[in-house]
């Protein structure tokens, strides 16, 4: 029989799933039901939604992604939330490397610090979070395929503005604040406090005063979101399902179809039971007056190799 305490935790990695795989607004709340309640109306969400890349036309390159979803083979996703605000291109605010492989049904999640010290193609050593101010979401898959010497086959990118607005169509959220702090113009007590758009933005993009720093956003990221999906499980939120769809097709893009998406959620979702996290161990470094997270050659060795063994396992 199955306990309360492991139903609970078996709950938590659910979610936990469910928002790295959405980012960030978009994908979770079509995870959430959506899909499979306007169909008709999700299908033309998910085309305006549809962006390839530009290497994406490239033949040898389609028929290897069409071979990995026709053979269930292990997927690498590079998920992207985007802080793109008016007369500013933006950077990549969160940036994590989902490997899923549905042979052993087991996930890897990378998280990368946005402030890593890399190589960009064409622009030398900078912030892997600069990629995207530089070249978009297609320099952005390619530094970290560079950097980790592994393949992207996919990825999602969503706008943070955006994050905004879907909090506010769901009518907000209601979770537990670790401690007390202030970002934004907005105070956040500790305890249980409820979050429209606008300071539920502000409450995940602090880190300064997080003793935990980018690790302690990260939590409070997947706390809010796992917030909006029970939001967006009610009745109450599918009533708006309308303003949803138009908030996904304004502010997230993706290089996946409908056909893939289907395919992601019916043969890749059993994944979901064994979730490993990885952290890349680095150490801050002032150089020419900035500010970066050096990693060492010996762990981005160790990461490509760790997860190059999960993808060819059986």
């Amino acid at each position: 029989m199955v306990s309360r305490s492991d139903k609970k935790h078996n709950k938590k990695k659910r979610k936990w799933l469910l928002w790295v795989g959405g980012i960030f607004l978009g994908l979770f709340l079509l995870i959430g039901g959506y899909v499979f309640y306007l169909w008709n109306e999700v299908g033309a969400t998910i085309e305006t939604m549809h962006n390839p890349l530009a290497r994406d036309d490239d033949p040898d390159r389609q028929k290897q992604i069409q071979s990995i979803f026709s053979d269930n083979g292990s997927l690498n996703a590079l998920l992207l939330g985007v802080d793109e605000r008016s007369g500013d291109k933006g950077r990549s605010d969160t940036m994590i490397l989902m490997s899923i492989n549905p042979k052993t049904n087991e996930i890897i999640m990378l998280s990368i610090p946005r402030d890593t010290y890399v190589n960009i193609p064409g622009r030398g050593m900078d912030k892997i979070n600069h990629a995207y101010a530089f070249g978009g979401t297609d320099l952005s898959v390619q530094t970290v395929e560079e950097a980790f010497n592994l393949p992207v086959h996919v990825y999602a990118r969503v706008n943070m503005e955006g994050f905004q607005q879907g909090i506010d169509a769901l009518g907000g959220v209601t979770i537990n604040n670790n401690f007390a702090f202030s970002s934004g113009g907005h105070t956040f007590p500790e305890g249980q406090i409820s979050l429209n758009g606008d300071e539920a933005l502000d409450y995940i993009r602090m880190r300064y005063e997080d003793p935990r720093g980018d690790m302690g956003r990260n939590e409070r990221q997947r706390n809010v979101i796992a917030a909006a999906m029970d939001e967006a499980a009610s009745f109450s939120s599918i009533t708006k399902v309308g303003d949803i769809l138009t908030i996904l097709g304004d502010n997230v893009q993706t290089d996946l179809d409908m056909k893939k998406i289907q395919t992601l959620f019916t043969d890749y979702a059993g994944a979901r039971r064994s979730i490993t996290t990885m952290e890349i161990n680095g150490s801050g470094q002032t150089i020419g007056g900035v500010w970066y997270y050096i990693v060492p050659d010996e762990e981005f060795s160790r990461i490509t190799s760790d997860i190059t063994a999960h993808m060819e396992a059986n």
